[in-house]
């Protein structure tokens, strides 16, 4: 075995005479001697009491432990924070959930150099937290594992099953008269039955596929249920492989290649996954140094059929994805389209996970039998979008998907939910929601709550489309499109959009178009302004250096191209 200076970060801060200081302070935390001279493994764990996706992660966590620890490694925990988007949605809280991913991915980067710690095993489960981690394990590019802590089962009602979607939605037909007071309360005490992430397809299940995919999770964790056994097993296992891959120096670098994260993309357009995919996998991709757009999504939803009917659209959660031969089955229907001899931190390559799938064909749909013949995703463009606006395709009913509209504009998301609360929205309308971008928002709210209104009345689903800069809920469904860029706080088009303008949606055809003479827009653009962003604090920040949504959401260093002190001017003036 090669010396530890030879392959362990650690020794930087454990080996020699001058690292005495160092050694003196783990020995305070706790470490003995052999603790001390053996790889130090990082457990970055999001576990706390507020999001149900994470409240078991700490019993996860002790599994991976003793995994290292039985390996020959020194597991150190430490936290990071995470937002549920489902607590935080429908009010400014929302707007926190996006910027938290660029704080994760910040907090895991800071931990592990700063302690120069030898690999990372990661657990997260939902929104923006599985994001974050792969954002950092990208930009620090040694040795880890992600442990994506599972779904929750599917709750039932009226002998249904049903998820959070489905209690969002429920809202809206108890304010139509469809359920009563007392339907709604048992909705709301049995769609969500305990431990984990949402049961449907939505941002935290598809982002654990693709996860899975890319090659930095164990086979089948993504299916795996969060209080199943077999999820306990997989955490043990990722904390005992951890070490091989730091004693064989095998970087993430080597899993996240421009050839895995089209076998990531191909699987999340089969699946029909969140449009937040297509703010987060571009974003990883950019920190591992690979150039993926939204121009990649276009050209490979081209050729990936949309092979699962997954909630919120279809009747299918994971737990019946899991059964029906979970990520490896729909590998193994898309084989052709893969780049199948891609690693995976298991040891196994895609081809071999695809030859040991079982798909028995219930959920998993044949090629020759899709739900839909394209990818569950698309990206619309037009001059109300050019740098593209994206739609989850795989949600929206077959009447809406060429669909003309007359405009209904809004400046936020809270004055749309007014507007469909009293009633003032009507079929045939175009719900226009500007100025909650990255930078508009600022933070790009998700925006389940209007979208799951519309969705939940017999008088607008179906009947009403949704256009914005801002983005949606994994639980979204319906004619809702979102990350129309450039957005309107950045000058884009969209903010020119007036009641009653002609808004025309077509689908099938990629494109998104608003029927208004470019004399008349010019006109209008000369009278626009950016309305002030009045923020502070992490959302202040994040207004002035995020990037639009086409390029990820992304934070970047605003160009300097003079000191902020003339130093002549000030030695002059003492």
């Amino acid at each position: 075995m090669p010396s530890k200076d030879d392959i362990l970060r650690s020794a930087e801060v454990t080996e020699g005479p001058d690292r005495a200081p160092h050694r003196s302070l783990f020995r305070a935390a706790g470490l003995s001697e052999e603790d001390i001279e053996q790889p130090l493994i990082g457990i970055a764990n999001s576990w706390n009491e507020i999001v149900p996706g994470h409240i078991h992660l700490d019993e996860l966590a002790k599994e991976v432990k003793e995994g290292v620890r039985e390996a020959g490694g020194t597991p150190l925990e430490f936290n990071t924070i995470a937002v549920d988007d489902g607590i935080a949605m429908g009010h400014d809280g929302m707007r926190m959930s996006l910027p938290s991913r660029e704080i994760i991915a910040d907090s895991v980067e800071l931990m592990a150099s700063a302690h120069k710690l030898d690999g990372i095993v990661a657990l997260a489960s939902c929104d923006k937290i599985v994001p974050g981690m792969l954002l950092a394990i990208a930009r620090l590019d040694i040795p880890a594992v992600v442990v994506t802590g599972g779904h929750m089962e599917a709750g039932e009602f009226d002998d249904e099953p049903v998820d959070l979607a489905s209690v969002f939605e429920g809202v809206s037909k108890y304010r139509e008269g469809e359920f009563s007071e007392e339907d709604l309360y048992q909705l709301e005490c049995t769609a969500c039955p305990g431990a984990g992430s949402c049961a449907g397809m939505f941002t935290a299940n598809t982002m654990a596929c693709v996860t899975e995919t890319l090659g930095l999770s164990w086979t089948e964790c993504a299916t795996t249920g969060a209080l199943d056994s077999r999820k306990r097993d997989i955490a043990r296992k990722s904390g005992q492989r951890i070490l091989d891959l730091v004693y064989n120096d095998i970087r993430p670098s080597e899993f996240l290649t421009e050839e895995a994260f089209e076998n990531a993309v191909t699987v999340d357009l089969a699946l029909g996954g969140s449009t937040n995919t297509m703010l987060h996998v571009p974003a990883i991709a950019q920190e591992a140094g690979i150039d993926l757009t939204l121009s990649d999504f276009e050209a490979i939803a081209e050729k990936t059929p949309h092979l699962a009917h997954m909630s919120p659209a279809g009747p299918w959660r994971m737990e019946h994805l899991r059964d029906d031969g979970g990520v490896p089955g729909v590998l193994s229907r898309l084989e052709d389209l893969l780049n199948t001899e891609c690693p995976t931190v298991d040891g196994k390559t895609i081809q071999e996970r695809i030859q040991d799938a079982d798909v028995k064909g219930t959920v998993i749909q044949s090629r020759e039998d899709p739900v839909h013949k394209g990818g569950g995703l698309a990206v619309l463009r037009g001059n109300i979008a050019p740098d593209g606006a994206v739609v989850k395709a795989a949600a929206v009913d077959e009447n809406m998907r060429q669909f003309t509209g007359s405009a209904r504009v809004f400046n936020s998301q809270q004055a749309a939910l007014n507007a469909i609360d009293e009633g003032e929205i009507n079929p045939g309308d175009v719900i226009v929601i500007r100025y909650e971008g990255p930078k508009g928002g600022p933070g790009m709210p998700e925006m389940l709550e209007p979208t799951a209104k519309v969705s939940g009345s017999p008088r607008l689903s179906g009947k009403v489309a949704l256009i914005t800069d801002g983005r949606f809920s994994g639980a979204t469904r319906g004619a809702a499109i979102g990350h129309i860029s450039p957005e309107a706080a950045a000058g884009g088009l969209i903010a020119l959009v007036e009641e009653g303008d002609t808004v025309e949606i077509d689908i099938p055809n990629s494109r998104l178009h608003l029927d208004v003479p470019k004399s008349e827009l010019a006109e209008r653009a000369e009278s626009w302004s950016p309305p002030e962003v009045d923020t502070v604090g992490v959302l202040e920040r994040y207004a002035a250096m995020a990037t639009s949504a086409d390029k990820g959401g992304v934070l970047t260093v605003p160009e300097q191209d003079t000191p902020d002190i003339d130093l002549v001017e000030s030695i002059d003036s003492q």
